[in-house]
């Protein structure tokens, strides 16, 4: 695929990382805001995005989505994932093509989307919503709210955007889904090992709803005490991205630990 971001590892290659993965904690950007954890031999996949639906969707339309970096890994090939989660409905966070090749992983997605995933997985979902928390092989998930440029409700009240906080072993990692800031949000995710943020940001001619910029999420990290802030959200649709530097400048100004990972790499390497 000539042009396209090459990850740092796909395929073959990622398995073989993820296989040598010791005890204790370990993490892969899988592109977008797709993460892949593993913590003592269980595996948790947080929003993965592995196919090109969205691409075939708005093919020859005035909205193309077209994929930047090359997919990691066939999610066919990870069979071994215990745990798989979407915060929100948008398909590059709940893609019915992925799910749909992870049949044996249990689906933890919003409760107002719970008929919209079970559609999408072809199996019901485990249903949160804010505040509520569920324990699957070795991750403990709670739900907080997420603001896809606001708070929104269904008809029953329940979030239509969630962020998650996982806790495995001593470790706490927070996923933001996609979102801006909102007041109270520092105190609702509290202090984690690990910061997953959006930082595509806002803008209207991309007729989308919009993010944190790299400026605010670094912010946001420095606020919750975050021990590793590390970006997502960018480098897949080029439409929809910005380069993080913004990011990195605004994490250097305050100090803040922070990591960007190229597609397929793991936290825990060396630069």
């Amino acid at each position: 695929m000539p042009g396209m971001i090459r990850p740092l590892r796909a395929g073959e290659a990622f398995l073989a990382d993820v296989r040598r993965a010791d005890a204790g904690l370990h993490l892969w950007w899988i592109g977008q805001s797709g993460f892949l954890v593993a913590y003592d031999g269980r595996h948790l996949l947080m929003d993965p995005y592995l196919s090109d639906a969205l691409t075939r969707k708005y093919a020859n339309t005035d909205k193309p989505h077209v994929r930047m970096t090359e997919r990691v890994i066939d999610p066919a090939r990870l069979g071994f994932v215990d745990v798989v989660t979407a915060s929100h409905a948008h398909t590059d966070h709940l893609d019915a093509d992925t799910l749909r090749a992870l049949p044996n992983a249990r689906l933890v997605a919003p409760a107002a989307h719970r008929d919209l995933a079970a559609e999408r997985a072809g199996r019901a979902p485990l249903a949160i919503d804010d505040g509520d928390t569920v324990t699957v092989a070795a991750f403990t998930i709670t739900a907080v709210p997420a603001a896809h440029e606001a708070i929104e409700r269904d008809g029953e009240g329940r979030m239509l955007h969630l962020g998650y906080v996982v806790r495995c072993g001593p470790h706490a990692i927070y996923h933001a889904g996609d979102t801006v800031r909102y007041a109270g949000m520092a105190e609702r995710i509290g202090r984690v090992d690990v910061a997953l943020l959006p930082i595509n940001g806002r803008a209207p001619e991309r007729r989308v709803a919009g993010n944190m910029d790299g400026a605010e999420a670094a912010a946001l990290a420095h606020e919750i005490g975050a021990g590793m802030a590390v970006p997502m959200h960018f480098e897949m649709f080029a439409f929809n991205t910005e380069p993080p530097d913004a990011f990195v400048a605004a994490c250097e100004r305050l100090g803040q630990p922070y990591r960007v990972l190229r597609a397929g790499e793991k936290l825990a390497e060396r630069a």
